[in-house]
């Protein structure tokens, strides 16, 4: 059962999470078995119920038809739970179509009781059920029948797992692990605390929460937070105690410790980044809590503050506060991807391999960029600018990934031979460590989350050696200088047959051998002819014969009548 299962969804859309385009899958199966048994529901005028018995069961298809439509009903009960966040009504649809499922699940298992079903299939009936059954009552919120019907599907799973090969135990070990965060979140409900940090290492180690525990387990979360929050009054920062009236900044604060412990353990850099996502998104909204509490007193702080000018308000000391958050977990982040690009470098140094764009210096560069970028932004805080211990603090760090900065600059000068600039960018790194050792001092427990300053230092006196040694040898290399039989003017071959020249283009696809299209020649122009004698030219007299003209009249013209001619 649970194969046929498992095959029929990841083949048809569940992939990608498309409940729809399964269920459409099941009704064309379930139209397709129908046909083929000639086990049809009446004829297109008039419906006629039929049911599966014990008696027809000669073929194994039959009870596809049951398994088909429970599936059919789970998959259109899961489409409406993904529908019901925008149009809640559709929760009592979705309730309606898992008690049909159940119902379905529960003839199978009937059925499957006959003699003609083998063992395994029987528990595997009886697991499907109780999986089914698991899931209707936890969207009841009755928790422990859920929990009761899903242990008992864990049992069954757990024992095939056991009965059966490595290769076939896979499918009931992950089925095991789906269902095991519901137990949990089930036994938190009925009142088991240590289930929810239960939960959480589960929440951690998934890299995320899917299917149906998804929204349940962080509304949980928020939920318990919330309750903490109610004994939470205020929070000090720096020697300065603030009061935190807003529900939604107390909820953010109390989880902060717990966000920050996950991503310290997170297994996998996909995991820690997307727990940074996650708390930048919570911090964020919590600055927009306390941004929308600014505005309506704003002319009552200022007027309140115009004694004492130096000193901000509770309410903006807490966004101060809040922002210091979100800069310092943007800067933790950024220097967790600069880390793992610093691995994928070495990486490829060692093994220089074909394939995906590899990762380079100049995307380092960046990284330390925005890191600059945001502790300029930390030394603007309000409330913070008389704060020399922290404006120190600040400038140490901004040292230290200035240094860090130069140091993948140069290397991005030496991948391009640029030896010179690359020499004066590495003494640059070593003038910032320097100054950071020496203006360390009382600053050294803030210095310690920070890239150790020494390792660079030693690092950048190997590079420098290697860098004159690469220097030096690219002065001298034979194959780098021009002789004249390499050298090329940029003639094509047609141009220079007399002359011998090593050209490694002519074995190339960018071969020159003429210049096409050719360039333009002067050619002769077509000839203009001028007559120069017509002025010279001295024309016969005709005066004789324009004056015969002008005699003739009336008298010629009658001639001409008649035919005689002058």
């Amino acid at each position: 059962v649970l194969q046929i299962v498992k095959e029929s969804q990841q083949q048809h859309g569940l992939r990608h999470g498309d409940f729809q385009r399964y269920r459409g899958y099941c009704s064309r199966r379930l139209r397709r078995l129908r046909k083929t048994l000639n086990f049809k529901m009446g004829n297109r005028h008039k419906f006629t119920g039929k049911k599966v018995t014990e008696e027809i069961l000669s073929d194994n298809r039959y009870l596809l038809l049951i398994l088909m439509d429970a599936e059919r009903a789970w998959s259109y009960a899961m489409q409406l739970k993904q529908e019901a966040n925008t149009e809640p009504r559709k929760r009592f649809h979705l309730l309606s179509r898992l008690r049909k499922a159940v119902k379905h699940a529960e003839e199978l298992e009937r059925l499957c009781e006959s003699n003609r079903v083998d063992a395994k299939t029987k528990l595997e009936a009886q697991a499907y059920m109780a999986y089914l059954t698991g899931m209707l009552r936890f969207e009841h919120q009755e928790w422990k029948a859920a929990m009761e019907a899903f242990n008992k599907c864990k049992t069954i799973y757990e024992k095939l797992a056991n009965a059966f090969t490595e290769e076939q135990a896979v499918l009931y070990n992950q089925r095991v692990e789906e269902i095991s965060p519901n137990i949990r979140y089930c036994a938190y409900n009925i009142g088991d605390q240590s289930a929810m940090n239960e939960l959480m290492q589960m929440r951690l180690r998934s890299g995320g929460t899917e299917g149906l525990l998804a929204e349940k387990l962080e509304a949980l979360i928020t939920q318990t937070r919330a309750k903490q929050a109610a004994t939470m009054s205020e929070v000090e920062w720096r020697g300065r105690t603030v009061p935190v009236k807003i529900d939604k900044v107390r909820i953010f604060l109390l989880g902060l410790a717990d966000n920050e412990a996950a991503i310290a353990q997170a297994e996998n850099e996909e995991t820690k980044e997307r727990l940074f996502e996650s708390l930048l998104s919570e911090c964020r909204d919590a600055i927009q809590a306390v941004r929308e509490e600014l505005k309506p007193d704003q002319k009552q702080r200022e007027h309140s503050l115009e004694n004492d000018p130096g000193k901000v308000s509770n309410i903006q000391y807490l966004h101060s506060y809040l922002t210091y958050i979100k800069l310092s977990t943007a800067i933790k982040r950024n220097e967790s991807m600069a880390k793992s690009l610093q691995k994928a470098l070495l990486q490829q140094q060692r093994s220089d391999e074909d394939g995906k764009r590899s990762p380079r210096p100049q995307d380092l560069i960046r990284l330390y960029d925005i890191i600059l970028q945001n502790l300029v932004e930390l030394t603007q805080l309000p409330g913070l600018e008389e704060d020399k211990n922290f404006q120190k603090e600040i400038g140490l760090k901004t040292l230290v990934y200035k240094a860090y900065r130069c140091f993948f600059i140069a290397q991005s000068y030496v991948l391009v031979k640029k030896w010179s600039e690359a020499l004066v960018l590495y003494e640059r790194v070593l003038k910032y460590a320097r100054e950071v050792q020496s203006g360390a001092g009382a600053h050294r427990n803030s210095l310690k989350e920070l890239p150790d300053v020494q390792d660079l230092i030693t690092q950048v006196n190997a590079e420098k050696y290697s860098l004159q040694a690469a220097a030096i040898l690219d002065a001298n290399d034979p194959h780098e200088t021009e002789s004249p039989s390499q050298v090329k003017d940029g003639k094509p071959l047609s141009e220079r047959f007399e002359t011998f020249c090593l050209d490694p283009s002519l074995v190339s696809k960018q071969v020159s051998l003429v210049h096409f299209p050719p360039g333009f020649q002067p050619i002769p122009c077509k000839p203009l002819f001028f007559d120069l004698a017509l002025n010279h030219v001295a024309f016969p007299p005709l005066e004789d014969k324009v004056e015969q003209k002008a005699k003739s009249g009336l008298t010629g013209y009658i001639k001409g009548i008649f035919g005689f001619k002058s």
